[in-house]
């Protein structure tokens, strides 16, 4: 690891005030690396502005009431965004994942535990949606499009604060609705940046598969762990969509084990970023291959996604 200078951390340029910090010491050789911290938002969570975009939609359709199922940042987003909308929540979560729902709960959501893995949780918030008093705001519901340009708020904060496109952008991948927000708004911009996904190793059909096509692992193969747990899918949800992005820029899908998370979250904390070891996920994809194969010339952003 390089000796530099202590890192600086630019001013918030997005509307919701996530920084870019130079972590650029941490490779082994020439480069810049930004983290932004998207862990900064309230809820802790990158999916914050896709919470947002799916309650203000869902408000504007008349709805007062939002269900979803979570590994638990899109339900700490969900909760946080429902709260500041006067708007009810319910949040679908597997029991023994994330905080057991604390933090949500803290922010006025009702939390149902169900036993099984994320996937039997969204069909429990299926449902409940399907009650007809609430509505489905799940990643792949009827408020998808609204999920994507949330996720493609990063993209236009970077373009705020950088004067050139960065020459690749590394994401966690779960269920790849990140991936195809930022994807989306890159095209828009009409910037040639490489999309790289980073899951955990062995439980992401999106790692396991690639370059594809895409096929759902088995449900009783994947391992959750106290440092994975937001990572785990058998199926993810639009996959074989956030699968095709990354290829059409030229990017790759990785998996990075508990060690290498853990790793990726203790060097950040030099940095004044304390993401969970999940939460890293993106840098430790970038660090493994910066050790073994180096960085394409440029800048490489790593989103953190939560606390």
């Amino acid at each position: 690891m390089s000796t530099a200078a202590p890192p600086s951390t630019e001013a918030p340029s997005d509307a919701f005030g996530t920084p870019l910090v130079d972590v650029s010491a941490l490779i082994p050789s020439d480069g810049r690396v930004l983290v932004k911290d998207e862990t900064r938002y309230a809820s802790g969570s990158h999916k914050e502005p896709a919470a947002r975009a799916v309650v203000a939609r869902a408000v504007a359709d008349g709805h007062r009431h939002v269900t979803i199922a979570t590994c638990g940042n899109y339900g700490r987003a969900m909760a946080t965004a429902c709260q500041a909308a006067g708007v009810e929540c319910t949040v679908v979560l597997p029991s023994g994942w994330s905080d057991g729902g604390e933090a949500m709960r803290a922010a006025g959501a009702r939390v149902l535990l169900v036993d099984g893995s994320y996937e039997d949780a969204v069909d429990e918030s299926r449902r409940l949606a399907a009650r007809g008093d609430r509505v489905d705001g799940n990643v792949d519901g009827p408020y998808a499009e609204a999920v994507f340009e949330g996720h493609g708020v990063v993209v236009s904060a970077l373009r705020a604060a950088l004067p050139e496109p960065p020459a690749a952008i590394w994401l966690p991948v779960g269920n790849g609705t990140t991936v195809i927000g930022v994807r989306r708004r890159l095209e828009l911009l009409r910037w040639d940046t490489v999309v790289n996904g980073v899951g955990s190793a062995g439980n992401n059909p999106m790692v396991t598969c690639w370059p594809g096509p895409y096929r759902p692992l088995p449900p009783q193969s994947v391992t959750t762990t106290d440092h994975n747990q937001p990572l785990v899918n058998w199926h993810a949800l639009q996959g074989d969509e956030a699968m095709t992005a990354i290829a059409a820029t030229g990017g790759t899908v990785l998996g990075a084990d508990d060690r290498e998370l853990c790793e990726a979250r203790d060097a950040l904390t030099e940095f004044g970023a304390f993401p969970t070891a999940a939460g890293a996920v993106a840098l430790a994809g970038l660090l493994r291959t910066a050790r073994s194969e180096g960085l394409a010339p440029g800048t490489h952003v790593v989103v953190l996604s939560g606390r």
